[in-house]
């Protein structure tokens, strides 16, 4: 059995106006997250974590902020396609595990809905997804409530 760990990072600043998604689930705020996409942090490090675990580089190599296709686009889709390329090549997730730095709004009563999006997309039982969320302590830019940012580390287990 071949095992591959993969690890992600994002990170987003924060602005008025925007929608604030998190793995996949839109959270009550009036700010979010800004990017080409939705700008899903959590879903964003998850690309990366499971992209590095095959060395196939990051999301912004597979799926370009340059490339107006992706202009405000669901984060799922790219999670979707990024899972698609890790079966492709024969592996499926065993676990992963994330934690998400926001100051506020409190993410903690909504990881049971990210869990279960994510789970759904990486094909995976609930209890094989990990979400974390915590604060800076009112340290740094995220700690100012000015950034999100996200962790997220991958095992990935070869089919026979």
């Amino acid at each position: 059995m071949q095992l591959r760990i993969g690890f992600g990072v994002d990170v987003h600043r924060l602005v008025e106006q925007r929608d604030l998604i998190v793995g996949g689930v839109k959270v009550p705020s009036s700010f979010g997250a800004l990017g080409h996409s939705d700008a899903d942090v959590l879903l964003h490090a998850i690309c990366d974590a499971l992209l590095g675990a095959l060395n196939l580089r990051d999301i912004g190599y597979h799926f370009s902020d340059k490339d107006p296709a992706y202009k405000g686009i669901n984060s799922q889709i790219l999670l979707t396609k990024t899972f698609e390329m890790i079966a492709e090549r024969g592996y499926s997730l065993v676990n992963m595990d994330a934690t998400v730095i926001l100051e506020r709004p409190k993410l903690n009563p909504l990881v049971p809905q990210m869990q279960e999006v994510i789970a759904r997309i990486l094909k995976v039982d609930v209890d094989c997804v990990s979400i974390k969320a915590t604060t800076h302590e009112t340290v740094d830019s995220f700690g100012q409530g000015q950034a999100i940012k996200a962790y997220a580390t991958v095992l990935l287990q070869k089919h026979a």
